[in-house]
């Protein structure tokens, strides 16, 4: 059996999880792929990681998860499982849930995630009457979901007032160097989340693959040990094959916080670079 990885009481709950999750991405973020799917889930599990995010809007994702939980009865109730909605309704929102639900076999989400908030537009009609935001109360509510949270990665302006707004109990945000050059998701997004209790959930830590750089010592292992360092909860990264969790896994088990000095030359490292590798950030306003 696999050595423990530690945990991190969600926000201020009680409820633990674990510091590193299973994102909803990789394999997952796939179709008919069942298989390889199968196999990194397995090893997810053998590996100790008790954190699963998935979306509606990630391909075969929920399938592929309620497959295997249906193949493992049981293993299920052993991770905290999210999922998350990007309808701006409350039919169009309780309409997902139902499939959410339904796809991955189950009677209730760990958490329930408001998806990719992007824009005031966006917060006018998830806030309006019959929005998105009454369905996820109602959920929560009913037990249908025990949290509810938010996503973004689009403006941290924007991500930060749901956070100050909204009776949610999470936000998931993006926590790598480019986000330690540029400011805002790390500066202003986090500190608010955690003023309120929330749990914070990083994303984005390898910038889909395209900060690793073995050659510049650019590794998995130092930038999930970079995102650790920060106020988080708990990062997640999406995963190919069962080498990509151990790697996961491991970094939890083994992570020790970079200093300050290690933090700031990690950054420099990525500041010429930072504006274009946001490529997942609002372009910015032309000069």
């Amino acid at each position: 059996m696999a050595e423990t990885i530690p945990t991190a009481n969600f926000g201020d709950t009680d409820v633990q999880v674990t510091r590193v999750g299973l994102g909803g991405e990789g394999v997952l973020r796939t179709f008919g792929e069942e298989e390889r799917a199968g196999e990194m889930l397995d090893a997810a599990l053998a590996q100790g990681i008790g954190y699963f995010d998935t979306a509606r809007a990630y391909a075969g994702s929920e399938k592929y998860l309620g497959a295997f939980w249906r193949a493992n009865p049981g293993a299920r109730e052993r991770v905290f499982h999210t999922s998350k909605s990007a309808q701006r309704s409350r039919e169009g929102a309780l309409r997902e849930l139902d499939t959410t639900l339904d796809n991955l076999g189950t009677d209730w989400l760990d958490l329930w995630q408001i998806h990719d908030v992007r824009t005031e537009a966006d917060i006018e009609e998830i806030e309006a009457r019959d929005g998105a935001l009454e369905a996820f109360l109602e959920a929560r509510k009913a037990g249908r979901v025990r949290h509810i949270g938010v996503t973004g990665h689009h403006d941290p302006a924007i991500l930060t007032r749901c956070v100050r707004d909204w009776p949610i109990d999470a936000v998931l945000l993006p926590v790598n160097p480019v986000e330690g050059v540029l400011g805002g998701f790390l500066t202003e997004t986090l500190p608010a989340a955690r003023g309120k209790g929330l749990a914070v959930i990083g994303m984005k830590v390898f910038g889909a693959g395209y900060y690793l750089n073995q050659q510049s010592g650019l590794t998995a292992e130092l930038l999930l040990r970079y995102a650790l360092s920060h106020d988080v909860t708990l990062v997640i990264v999406g995963c190919s094959k069962p080498g990509h969790v151990r790697t996961l896994a491991q970094a939890a088990r083994e992570f020790e916080p970079l200093t300050v000095p290690e933090l700031r030359q990690l950054e420099t490292a990525f500041e010429p670079h930072a504006q274009r590798l946001a490529y997942y950030r609002r372009p910015p306003a032309a000069a």
